[in-house]
């Protein structure tokens, strides 16, 4: 009994520090001051990378130019990357500049930014580009906040970024707890610590300088991350932007949600097996907290690994204790892991604002995480690189 106790007792204590390490965060995730308001001056170029968005490149860019920011003083560029559709010519209808990307072999988000980035930074007209995706809508306020931000010395931001279906299906409502806990909780907090909030791919934001000092050449399938590990390896800190915010649509069906995880969790294993040590070097040598956050960052498993791991040490130390007669000693450290994995889900959801909708939805998380056992078991569809688009939900105008 003694020596099962020891076992359980090691086996929890990587489940313990990422659970404490998930409460610490959710205790720093209170509301952050507004932003200090400045005249606008700053010149943006809002880059759109789409890849055969005929459905709703015209609705996003409309979002776009109807900003509350002088028009003279950003334009909207819709890069239509190796498109099989009129996904160009209906941006361009829509009022936006349009680059047209043709290459077969360079494919995929980060080729379709750094052919944008090249353009804009050669003409050197823009103080900073904006990244948005093609199935997103923005608020009115994104170029005011990132213009303050900017002014202020930010070299790198990242706006709030929230689902824009969240009632289409319990997946999507899942969907916007978990951006609520990913994005909205963990930024908050990471900013809170002045560390880097990171890059989630929708709503950056980044300076003309900051592009020629770090050239945008992440090409991974998560290059948003890619880009921003790069970013901490050289020191710069991205900044949450609470108050501006971009709203995007999240998958309802079991095949684009699959392809999804697997694209997030897929790119992120390699990522950190690729530059967590490196990132773990430079904390500890440089005494660099950007560098530390970062690395723990990357080797946090994912949250349906942390509640599997938890379930299955609470009920194995629940058997042991019955055949003692007594609770043992491993018991505790998995209930308390438990514990703060909860707190940190239950503020999570508090974030996400989805509300009683959100707490049903909630119900159907066993067999989420039951679906989510599945996935390695089954084939990728998707090449590295690739352009990996969402299944949307309206259908053409």
């Amino acid at each position: 009994m003694i020596a099962s106790d020891l076992v359980l007792t090691a086996l929890a204590v990587p489940d313990l520090m990422a659970a404490s390490y998930l409460m610490a965060l959710s205790c720093a995730s209170q509301r952050l001051p507004e932003t200090e308001r400045t005249p606008p001056h700053v010149r943006f170029d809002i880059v759109v990378p789409a890849h055969d968005e005929r459905q709703g490149i015209a609705a996003t860019v409309a979002s776009l130019r109807a900003m509350d920011y002088p028009r003279d003083l950003f334009r909207v560029v819709v890069v239509a990357d190796n498109c099989t559709d009129d996904t160009a010519e209906r941006a361009r209808l829509a009022g936006a500049e349009v680059l047209v990307r043709e290459d077969r072999e360079k494919r995929g988000k980060g080729y379709a930014l750094e052919y944008a980035f090249e353009r804009i930074l050669a003409e050197g007209r823009a103080h900073a580009v904006v990244v948005v995706d093609a199935d997103t809508v923005v608020s009115p306020n994104l170029l005011r906040v990132f213009g303050s931000l900017v002014s202020a010395g930010a070299q790198a931001i990242q706006a709030e970024y929230r689902s824009r279906n969240p009632d289409a299906s319990w997946r999507t409502r899942l969907m916007s707890i978990a951006l609520g806990s990913v994005h909205t909780l963990r930024s908050r907090a990471r900013e809170r610590l002045r560390v880097s909030c990171g890059l989630h791919g929708n709503g950056m934001c980044f300076t003309s300088a900051l592009l020629r000092k770090v050239p945008y050449d992440a090409f991974s399938i998560t290059e948003d991350l890619e880009y921003s590990i790069r970013l901490a390896e050289k020191g710069h800190r991205v900044v949450y932007a609470a108050e501006a915010r971009v709203l995007g649509e999240m998958p309802t069906g079991e095949r684009a949600s699959r392809t999804q995880r697997e694209r997030w969790e897929g790119g992120r294993s390699e990522l950190a097996r690729l530059h967590a040590p490196r990132l773990l070097m430079r904390a500890l040598r440089d005494r660099d907290s950007i560098a530390l956050d970062r690395a723990i960052d990357l080797l946090l498993p994912p949250l349906s690994t942390i509640v599997v791991t938890i379930a299955v040490g609470i009920v194995a130390c629940a058997m042991l204790s019955l055949r003692a007669g007594v609770i043992t000693g491993a018991s505790w450290l998995w209930i308390a892991s438990g514990v703060m994995v909860l707190g940190y889900a239950a503020r999570g959801w508090q974030l996400s604002g989805t509300g009683s909708r959100g707490l049903g939805a909630l119900l159907h998380v066993p067999f989420y995480l039951a679906w989510k056992l599945t996935l390695p078991l089954r084939r990728r569809e998707h090449a590295r690189g690739e352009w990996v688009r969402t299944a949307r939900e309206r259908g053409a105008p």
